[in-house]
């Protein structure tokens, strides 16, 4: 069996995941990237959307990112991100409420609507929704 390597997943406020893992899949903005034991290093930007990993006991974990960095090194995936929180910690409620706020500010037509940052937002409450509702 191959060795494990190390997560850690981090944002300014906390540290979301620190623990062993078998493999690490992760939303690069160039395509989703898969980490194991003894990669060779790289440095890439993410996207918004699911972390994947399992844990040394085989078992599948899913984390929100929102952007962010990833550094991964033979022993180590390393994120960097603006956001991010554990699958069983989403609240799907507050999603929905999101995704609904940011759709009425979009479809509102006002000048003063900053579309596109109506837009990441609603793609991270779908994001959010999408991963909470995989359980």
């Amino acid at each position: 069996m191959a060795e494990n390597i190390r997560l850690e997943v981090v944002t300014p406020e906390k540290s979301v995941v620190s623990e062993a893992a078998q493999i690490v899949m992760a939303p690069g903005t160039l395509g989703e990237f898969g980490v194991l034991s003894g990669h060779t290093p790289f440095l890439t930007t993410l996207k918004t959307g699911s972390l994947k990993y399992k844990d040394e006991t085989g078992r599948e974990r899913f984390v929100f990112l929102s952007g962010g960095f990833a550094e991964a090194l033979p022993d180590r995936v390393t994120v960097l991100a603006e956001s991010a929180e554990r699958r069983v910690d989403i609240d799907i409620e507050r999603a929905k409420a999101a995704a609904e706020r940011a759709e009425k500010r979009m479809q509102s037509g006002s000048t003063d609507t900053d579309f596109i940052r109506a837009k990441a937002a609603l793609l991270r409450a779908i994001s959010r929704i999408q991963l909470a509702e995989t359980r």
